[in-house]
Order: C-alpha cells, then structure tokens, then sequence
C-alpha cells in the first residue's frame, strides 16, 4: 500500500525510542523514507520518551519493549496517561503473548515485531493514525485463544468496548447535542460529559465528534 500525505496535512510526526541507536537508525531509514512518515524526536530508554513527549508535539510514539529505565511499557502507560491524543506502537524482538497483552491494556494500539520490521512497520504506523489496530498473525491467533479459553473457564468476558453510561453519552453526542443539553438530559455534571467523550475518544482511537458519530453509526446507537 502506498501512502501520502492528504494535500496540507503534515506528516505523521514520530517519536522512536530503542536504547540501541543502531536499531534507531535503521527504524528511522524505514520511516523517514516515506513521504506521510517523519521522525521528528528520539529516546534512549522510556523516561526519554516521557520527556521527548513533552517537548515536541508528536502524534505517534514508536516504543521498543525492553528498555533500560523505563520500559516501553510503562513508557506507554505514562503517555496515554499523559498524553491521551497520542497514538502508540510497540516494538519488539518478542513474540511474547504476556508481553503482547501487556502492551494492549497499556494503550498501544499495535506490535510489530523488529524482525519484520521492514515490512510490517510502515503499514502499523498508518494503521495506528487512522484508528486501526495492527496485530502480526501470531498476535490474534493469541488473542483469539485467550479469548476462547476465558470463555472456556466461565469468565465474564466484555462483550462491549463502552459502557451502558458512555453509550448513553455517545448516542446523545452523535445526535448533535451540546454538552450541556447531554449533562441537562442524563442529570450529569458537564464536566462528567466532557469526561466521558474524552474516554470514549481514547477508548476507540478516534479524533473527534465526526467520528464519534460514524462509530455510533455502525455500533446501530443512531440510524445513519
């Protein structure tokens, strides 16, 4: 797939932490060589990439697992706490399920292994700008098996991505109610609506009410 910038629209602006700065630069050879790609900051371990974050505006944070300091874990914690716009990718040399499922409830919202790297990685970055998740094949196979085997085990496994609460907001928000009419109709504070929209943005990897709106489309909330 061959990808380009939509005319005004900047590039994607990375960050790409690895504490080996040969892996750095072969990684920045692969992304700075497409024309929607752009390296614009990097980190030698996850507390560089806290601070890397805070002083450059970046959309996406390329994120080696294993690092001195701070792991690229709990770099990614940090970020999606701090950060909840920002979207994130784990690189590892890993096929790793405990690592994979740690890496998806930090916030990352792709893993692509380093050995395919040159293959996978363009493609993981684009998938994570546009909301998409990016999982290697033997990623969802693992995560198709653990689903099955909590089903297996009697666990309650979520159904739902949103709660009852949230769905209530998003159908509201998508009908093109002010926050203020949400809060006056589900007597919530407006602060607790704006709460909820941001978590829902992050929850689902969107940017805004428009998406919000198509995501409530097809979940069957409004009638299109």
């Amino acid at each position: 797939m061959t990808g380009g910038t939509a005319p005004g629209a900047h590039p994607t602006r990375i960050l790409l932490a690895d504490d080996h700065a040969l892996v750095r630069r072969g990684v920045r050879l692969i992304l700075d060589g497409e024309p929607d790609l752009r390296v614009v900051a990097e980190a030698g371990d996850g507390a560089e990439a806290v601070a890397a974050a805070r002083e450059h505006p970046v959309d996406l944070a390329v994120l080696d697992v294993a690092m001195p300091r701070m792991t690229g874990l709990q770099a990614a914690r940090e970020l999606s706490a701090r950060h909840p716009g920002l979207r994130i990718l784990m690189l590892t040399m890993y096929d790793n399920e405990q690592y994979l499922f740690e890496a998806l409830k930090a916030g990352a919202s792709g893993y692509v292994l380093k050995s395919v790297a040159d293959r996978d990685l363009v493609e993981a970055c684009r998938a994570a700008m546009r909301g998409e998740p990016f999982l290697y094949p033997g990623a969802v196979t693992a995560l198709i098996r653990n689903y099955l085997d909590r089903v297996k085990q009697g666990e309650d496994v979520p159904d739902r991505v949103l709660t009852a609460r949230e769905e209530e907001v998003l159908k509201l928000v998508a009908e093109g109610h002010s926050s203020k009419e949400i809060a006056e109709t589900l007597v919530i504070s407006v602060k607790t609506v704006e709460r909820h929209r941001a978590n829902m943005l992050h929850k689902l990897g969107l940017r805004d009410r428009l998406e919000l709106t198509r995501y409530a489309i097809r979940a069957g909330l409004i009638e299109p």
